[in-house]
């Protein structure tokens, strides 16, 4: 009787050693699309003709995959004006730019006496998006007669 509960358990650990070793695979699962947020300083609401308005901002990473690279591009669907990165580059519409970091200073020139809009889209390598959109009011330097 001892040899068969001896079998009966050896054939369990066999069973169980077998299960453990066909659960497991040799393939390791690297992540690579991490969620991110953007943020912003607080960015004024109005704005003269030729003024420009500075924009701070910074990339909030969940996780950190190092061939990930990030783009900026914008749309101005009300107004005019010019949209330029710290270093210079003037943005076209639509167009796709290298982000050169995850702290980096936009600036928005007017060329409108109307409510101008603009839309920042920030997108990763693997198409996340996250976009913000800032309105600026026209300041005008008239003074309010009373009657």
């Amino acid at each position: 009787m001892k040899k068969i509960i001896t079998k009966i358990l050896m054939g369990m650990y066999l069973m169980g050693a077998l299960f453990l070793v066909c659960a497991c695979n040799d393939q390791l699962d690297i992540q690579q699309v991490y969620p991110f947020t953007v943020t912003t300083m607080p960015v004024q609401k109005s704005i003269k003709t030729g003024e420009t308005a500075e924009i701070r901002c910074q990339l909030h990473r969940a996780g950190n995959y190092e061939e990930t690279e990030y783009f900026i591009r914008y749309f101005q669907p009300d107004g005019k004006g010019i949209l330029r990165m710290a270093d210079g580059t003037v943005f076209l519409p639509n167009d796709f730019y290298p982000l050169p970091g995850e702290i980096f200073r936009l600036y928005y020139t007017s060329a409108s006496t109307d409510q101008q809009k603009i839309d920042i889209y920030i997108e990763d390598s693997f198409g996340q998006v996250e976009q913000l959109t800032f309105s600026f009011n026209n300041e005008n330097d008239k003074e309010v007669v009373d009657e």
